[in-house]
């Protein structure tokens, strides 16, 4: 802890598993509790040099004049490229070293910024690059066998979680899974699951861990939609915000809370792979699957995830035209060739069910399975 003009800053440490290492310095309060929301309750102290730095000032200096990209969103100068934030009409700038990314490196930011742009994403090409594989997944214990459900998005990762932690199976993780090095364990990181009010109609078991705040919210949302619904014509006025208010009928809950704090090691052994998508059948079926498959269709999973931070990376390339990092433009062949020595020989199986994703079916149809 560090004490400048009556300000308190300090360093905090982030280990995801031994596999990454983040350490904040000068940081406040609020920024560290910004970063905690993004990465979860991960805060333990980091032995030796962090794979992150995440250095925290008042005022990221300007060696030369700002170049704006798109609508000033994006800025460079002759030696730093820098994503701009806007807070209480201030403007907050993070400077992200891509040409470093994949190697230990430090990003700047001002102080106060609300999160640390592509965070996730650094975060797992750093992970990328020391053997182990990210896999956009969920994963689970379940009576002693580590299961990997997997898939394109919104194909029903988060209801299989779901549907077996309701009935006894132990988290390990949503949206973001590593698979270790040499293909035994899975790892979770804790970052905040996305549940939909149909989520909760379907287990309500978990709905007490929703707070009252939050559950009101989604009564008067829902509410207004199926009013919407109901008036002749979509509503009127209403009928323009409809698809507004049905993409907002979802409430961002950190896991140990979802789960009444049993959250666990967020680690397992890697058992078996379930690859997740809806169809047009009415029911919920599971058949084997060679793993080789998966791990080709992933492949574009991966690169699909990505999008946006390739979008950023682009950007950076046009600022500096000779700067190009030969560890992200050559990912997508390393992802494939991890995706298929990994997967090879897991117990895998495809799980077709009609969407929207039917919880406790989805138990009852994999869970003899899962041995």
């Amino acid at each position: 802890m560090s004490r400048v003009d009556g300000r308190e800053f300090q360093t905090a440490d982030f280990d995801l598993h031994g596999l990454a290492r983040i350490r904040l310095v000068d940081a406040g309060p609020g920024d560290v509790s910004a970063v905690t929301r993004q990465l979860g309750p991960i805060r333990a102290p980091v032995a030796g040099e962090p794979d992150l730095v995440i250095r925290f000032v008042d005022e990221i200096p300007a060696g030369s004049r700002l170049r704006y990209l798109g609508l000033d969103e994006v800025a460079f100068t002759d030696d730093a490229f820098l994503l701009v934030r806007r807070k209480d009409r201030a403007q907050l700038r993070v400077q992200i070293p891509f040409g470093q990314i994949g190697q230990p490196c430090e990003i700047l930011c001002e102080r106060g910024v609300s999160g640390v742009p592509l965070l996730t994403p650094i975060l797992n090409l750093t992970v990328l690059a020391k053997g182990a594989l990210p896999l956009h997944a969920s994963a689970f214990t379940y009576k002693g066998t580590g299961i990997l459900t997997t898939g394109w998005a919104k194909g029903g990762k988060t209801e299989t979680l779901l549907a077996f932690t309701a009935r006894g199976g132990q988290y390990i993780g949503d949206e973001w899974v590593y698979i270790s090095p040499d293909g035994r364990r899975l790892y979770g990181i804790p970052q905040p699951i996305r549940v939909w009010d149909w989520h909760l109609e379907h287990a309500p078991e978990f709905r007490s861990f929703v707070g009252r705040g939050h559950r009101v919210r989604l009564r008067a949302l829902k509410f207004l939609h199926s009013v919407g619904l109901a008036m002749p014509g979509g509503g009127g006025v209403l009928r323009g915000v409809m698809p507004v208010l049905h993409r907002q009928l979802y409430v961002d809950i950190p896991p140990e809370r979802l789960f009444g704090g049993r959250l666990g090691p967020m680690s397992g052994s890697f058992d078996q792979v379930y690859f997740v998508m809806s169809d047009e059948s009415t029911d919920v079926r599971v058949e084997p699957m060679e793993p080789q498959e998966v791990a080709r269709r992933m492949v574009f999973s991966l690169l699909y995830e990505n999008q946006h931070f390739m979008a950023y990376y682009m950007r950076f390339r046009f600022a500096f035209p000779e700067a190009a990092n030969p560890f992200i433009e050559g990912a997508e062949e390393l992802q494939r060739r991890l995706l298929l020595r990994l997967l090879e020989g897991k117990p895998t199986y495809a799980v077709y069910h009609p969407y929207p994703a039917p919880i406790a079916a989805l138990f009852h149809a994999i869970s003899p399975f899962c041995r």
